[in-house]
């Protein structure tokens, strides 16, 4: 079969003959429709995510949609190793297949799965949201945030506070449900960042009580700096950290977490069980239209991996597709 093939650590996969999976117990072979480059599979082919597992030759994809044997159409994650979902066909655990709803294509279905999976988990996972509470979203700019900001108010968000560095798509996050946008444009220097800190100010007055943080880095310091000094006092703030688009470190005062009701926690995978990170895929894939879960998205034909395998910073999710 066709298949995105990862031969050794540090090469891109390459559109190339893989021998196809042959059933196993209580797994299901699936014919694969589409299949999104994120991030994650982008790390995990590249042996730089935590959760990669280091044998070689190996297909690349960590999710996609298909069908199985009897024509359900699914959504699979976590394909059983070798195998990817980047292929003409894949394999996976029977409980890592969730059937999709009628009314969703598969291009659409494979691009939000993750994305929206992210928000989802770390809303009503982590940080045990309940509707009515104001949610700050650092970095909702890029797919997952747009998302975040959409599954917030659809849970029923009281407020949600978005930010980003793009102006035009921080203008379109008010239509997606943002009450509030802030600009991180202060951000550019990095030596000073009371003005980021002094933008954050006013709505953590106001009271915070989730952040989800996609960004890390010199922005999120600046937040925690201000919720720190400026939220109520005793006020807990719940901070879910998802992603690190904005730097893998910072330095964080000490005092910030004595002086303050914040508590730090991840989501991903790891943090969240696996099955009720699945449960939520469901719930995304299931409120995808009802909250208008959407992005935008290319499709395009994995012979073509070698033309869009590097479009880092592309602002158009790019999902595979296979003739299934």
């Amino acid at each position: 079969m066709k298949a995105a093939v990862v031969k050794e650590t540090g090469h891109p996969p390459v559109y190339a003959d893989f021998g196809a999976p042959q059933a196993l117990p209580d797994h299901h072979l699936i014919d694969v429709s589409a299949a999104a480059l994120s991030r994650v599979t982008r790390s995990r082919a590249a042996g730089a995510h935590y959760s990669s597992s280091g044998g070689y030759p190996f297909v690349a994809g960590v999710d996609g949609t298909g069908r199985l044997e009897d024509g359900r159409r699914v959504y699979f994650f976590g394909p059983t190793a070798p195998y990817g979902a980047m292929a003409e066909r894949s394999l996976a655990r029977a409980s890592q297949c969730i059937v999709l709803p009628d009314d969703l294509d598969d291009v659409s279905a494979a691009a939000i799965a993750i994305p929206g999976m992210s928000s989802w988990a770390a809303l009503t996972e982590r940080a045990k949201f309940v509707a009515g509470e104001t949610v700050l979203i650092n970095g909702a700019t890029g797919a997952s945030g747009q998302l975040a900001v959409r599954i917030a108010r659809h849970l029923g968000a009281g407020k949600i506070i978005a930010t980003g560095r793009n102006p035009i798509s921080l203008a379109a996050l008010k239509q997606a449900g943002a009450d509030v946008t802030i600009s991180l444009i202060q951000d550019d220097d990095a030596k000073d960042d009371d003005g980021l800190s002094h933008a954050f100010a006013p709505h953590f007055a106001q009271g915070v009580d989730v952040v989800l943080d996609y960004l890390w880095g010199a922005s999120t310091r600046a937040l925690l700096i201000a919720a720190a000094k400026h939220s109520p006092e005793g006020q807990p703030v719940r901070f879910v950290q998802i992603g690190s688009v904005g730097g893998s470190d910072i330095v964080l005062p000490g005092a910030v977490l004595r002086a303050s009701a914040i508590t730090l926690m991840g989501s991903g995978i790891g943090s969240v069980p696996l099955p009720r990170l699945l449960h939520a895929v469901k719930e995304v894939l299931h409120a995808a239209l009802p909250a208008g879960l959407r992005i935008p998205t290319a499709a395009i034909p994995l012979a073509e991996l070698g033309q869009h395998w590097a479009q880092v910073d592309s602002p158009v999710r790019t999902v595979f597709t296979l003739d299934a």
